[in-house]
C-alpha cells in the first residue's frame, strides 16, 4: 500500500519561501515519475513540477523560482518555493505515477498519476 503525505503547507508573504516536503511508504519503484501538482478553487489540477527516469520540468510559470528534489533514498521528494506570488495561492499535490510518465506531457497530466497524497494549503498574500 502506497501512501504519500505532503507537510510544510503555510502563509507567507509575497517573496517569502516555503519548503513542502511529501513523504513517500510503501513500495515505489525507483524510476517512478513524482510530481508535485496545485489546485486553485474550482478549476483542475495542474502541473508545477515533476522528476523521474533522469528527467525534470517545470511549469513556465515556477520555472526558476521552485525546485524539485528527493533525498538520496527517494522516499521524500520535496519541492523549494522562493519568491512566492498571490498566484501561488492553491492546495499543493504530491503524487506518482508509473516509470515512463514522466516522459508522457512532462508528466503534468494529472490522470496519468497512481498515488496522490491529502494535500496540503500554500496560501500568499499581498
Amino acid at each position: 500500500q502506497v501512501k504519500l503525505v505532503e507537510s510544510g503547507g503555510g502563509s507567507v508573504q509575497t517573496g517569502g519561501s516555503l519548503r513542502l516536503s511529501c513523504t513517500i511508504s510503501g513500495y515505489i519503484n525507483s524510476d517512478y515519475c513524482m510530481g508535485w501538482f496545485r489546485q486553485f478553487p474550482g478549476k483542475e489540477r495542474e502541473g508545477v513540477a515533476t522528476t523521474g527516469g533522469g528527467v525534470t520540468y517545470y511549469a513556465d510559470s515556477v520555472k526558476g523560482r521552485f525546485t524539485i528534489s528527493q533525498d538520496g533514498a527517494k522516499n521524500t521528494l520535496n519541492l523549494q518555493m522562493n519568491s512566492l506570488k498571490p498566484d501561488d495561492t492553491a492546495m499543493y499535490y504530491c503524487a506518482a505515477a508509473g516509470p515512463i510518465m514522466c516522459y508522457v506531457r512532462s508528466g503534468f497530466r494529472a490522470g496519468d498519476y497512481d498515488y496522490w497524497g491529502q494535500g496540503t494549503q500554500v496560501t500568499v498574500s499581498s
